[in-house]
């Protein structure tokens, strides 16, 4: 038996308790929790054969129920002592795809990103279309390209079309982005036909993972019209392996920004579903960006209740994410399309002038929220390193 050292500042502390999918040297994929630094392996403490299996989905499905038991047991477990071996060394663990992804859905809730693109885009419009401010824009993705942090990313290929150019041209995109977002798990699935209420959000939702939705900025300005991204999206978009458990995040819960004009009935609710996380952007090794999602205009709730008000069901392991986050300074920018403006105004990352990724650029996300008692709840990091396109043969 072992005794887990968790120190009082750690953000993967007791009142935190992600749940991730891990593998040991030679071991077959299984569902772990970080405790610190450590990782205790689910189905030898729990006994249970739902945390055996290579994904969350099975014991999402169990509903909120069984999250508070399993939660409340595992408090108590890594409180006192454990079987040693079922706890292994962060690093010494690879970690995988934490679901199987049912569908995964892209929102636009960030009120200053939103302005920011309409003004780049549309520099003789107004910057916000005139249903941003009545409904949850989004947007529906690729489920099949969600992957787990550290996987790299292959510098995608496609059509482009300066503003200039005669005829577009086919090859590797030259503004390769991120986008700096939380996403949200759907565990308990909805009946087609069934509408989820903003109130019924903690229902259904399991948790919460750091996301950065890679662009293809080029791709995806040529294509968008009139239907919306497509491949400059769908080639990758990137997850932290760990999933923050959403009974974690009640200290971080707040009232969104005032919503004028008021939305909808299907859009309100009487619990507060804004949430104050803060992220951070790193690139190659940089601190160049804070985004803040506190000030995002969309709540979550309202995401999920407007995903399923015309009877589309909800299915455990549905992805949805909420879109660049953004506050109102420029280091809060969490796009490089808005930090550089477009590529008007380089950023200095390492004492060099850039705009968007170049091959073998990492960037890393992370996120933390206050936890009970002034403490912090970790997110951990969503990272990955671009690779140029001839590497897949293109």
């Amino acid at each position: 038996m072992t005794v887990i050292d968790i120190p009082a500042d750690s953000p993967f502390g007791i009142d935190n308790l992600p749940y991730g999918v891990f593998s040991t040297a030679g071991s077959a994929p299984r569902v772990g929790v970080r405790v610190a630094d450590k990782v205790v392996d689910l189905s030898v403490v729990l006994g249970d054969e739902v945390f055996a299996r290579p994904s969350l989905n099975d014991f999402m499905a169990l509903g909120p129920q069984a999250w508070a038991s399993a939660r409340a047991r595992i408090a108590a477990s890594v409180r006192g002592e454990v079987p040693a071996h079922a706890v292994a060394d962060l690093a010494d663990v690879a970690m995988h795809l934490p679901i199987e992804v049912a569908d995964y859905v892209d929102f636009y809730a960030s009120e200053q990103h939103a302005t920011n693109l309409g003004r780049l885009f549309r520099p003789d419009s107004a910057p916000l279309m005139p249903n941003w401010k009545h409904l949850p824009v989004g947007y529906h993705g690729r489920a099949g390209t969600v992957i787990v942090s550290g996987t790299d990313i292959v510098r995608p290929c496609g059509q482009r079309k300066s503003p200039a150019a005669p005829a577009p041209s086919f090859g590797p995109s030259q503004r390769v982005d991120i986008e700096a977002e939380l996403g949200f798990i759907v565990g308990v699935p909805s009946e087609p036909g069934a509408v989820i209420t903003p109130d019924e959000f903690a229902e259904h939702i399991f948790g919460a993972v750091v996301v950065n939705d890679w662009s293809a900025r080029d791709i995806q300005a040529w294509e968008y019209v009139p239907l919306g991204p497509f491949l400059g999206k769908s080639f990758a978009t990137s997850i932290s392996p760990w999933v923050v458990p959403l009974a974690a995040l009640e200290a971080a819960r707040i009232d969104t920004p005032v919503q004028d004009p008021e939305p909808l009935p299907y859009l309100r609710g009487d619990q507060k579903w804004g949430l104050d996380v803060d992220l951070t952007v790193e690139w190659n090794g940089q601190l160049v960006s804070r985004p803040p999602y506190a000030q995002m205009y969309w709540s979550p709730a309202q995401m999920l209740a407007h995903t399923t008000i015309n009877g589309a069901a909800a299915r455990t392991g549905d992805l949805f994410a909420s879109g660049t986050i953004s506050g109102d300074r420029k280091d809060q920018r969490g796009a490089f399309i808005e930090l550089t403006w477009g590529g008007a105004e380089p950023v200095e990352v390492n004492g060099e002038p850039r705009t968007f990724l170049e091959d073998g650029d990492e960037i890393a996300i992370a996120a933390t929220a206050p936890g009970p008692g002034g403490s912090r709840i970790g997110f951990g990091e969503v990272r990955a390193r671009i690779l140029p396109a001839t590497q897949a043969g293109r």
